[in-house]
């Protein structure tokens, strides 16, 4: 049965991560290389994603801590800074951005692996992936739903690893019409999720 930490872990991560907005940016980023290349690539991107967030996810309130930063503070900034990407694409800015770096990438022809850049590291694993990966573990009360918010990052990591294997059919069913719709719900519900973070903060910060 699906926990309400899960569900919300989930929709968080899927989207701030959003595998439906990376994958027509990945198939334009490996226009030029073989279907093996191409896949090969996805899945590297999303395993090395998955090591830099599963090293924020168990050792960020660590490097809080280390840095003096209280929790509240850090959900106050996380929100605003989950805010600003729910802003960017409901206004397609997000969009826009992800895909002039894709541009700049393409026109360089001695880059040929984009897994690492820009792919894991910041399309996928980006400061607002770090930043809701960190505010979920200290969320979670314990190991068990410490455990529900890693499976719910395994899970929509699996789901980005599949979208950008499957980047080039993906992008011809659903046009780019159907993508622009969907990132902007998408962007609605995060700005929703990110102003209860700032809610959450402001209240420990001030005790409301």
């Amino acid at each position: 049965m699906l926990t309400e930490l899960f569900i919300s872990a989930f929709v968080t991560l899927f989207v701030v991560i959003d595998p439906p907005g990376c994958a027509p940016i990945y198939a334009g980023l490996t226009k030029g290389a073989t279907r093996e290349q191409a896949r090969s690539m996805a899945l590297r991107a999303t395993f090395i994603a998955t090591i830099i967030l599963l090293i924020f996810a168990l050792f960020g309130q660590e490097l809080l801590g280390a840095l003096h930063i209280e929790l509240d503070s850090f959900r106050i900034a996380g929100g605003l800074m989950l805010f600003f990407i729910a802003f960017d694409m409901v206004f397609e800015k997000r969009t826009q951005r992800r895909e002039e770096r894709a541009e700049k990438i393409a026109a360089t022809p001695e880059v040929e692996d984009v897994s690492v850049f820009p792919m894991a590291m910041p399309m996928l694993a980006g400061p607002g992936a770090i930043a809701a990966i960190m505010l979920l573990m200290n969320e979670a009360d314990g190991w068990p739903e410490m455990l529900e918010v890693l499976a719910a990052l395994g899970l929509v990591l699996a789901i980005t690893a599949a979208a950008l294997v499957a980047a080039g059919p993906l992008i011809r069913l659903l046009g780019d019409k159907v993508e622009a719709v969907i990132t902007r719900l998408l962007g609605v519900l995060l700005a929703a999720l990110a102003a209860q973070y700032v809610i959450d903060g402001l209240k420990g910060s001030f005790a409301i």
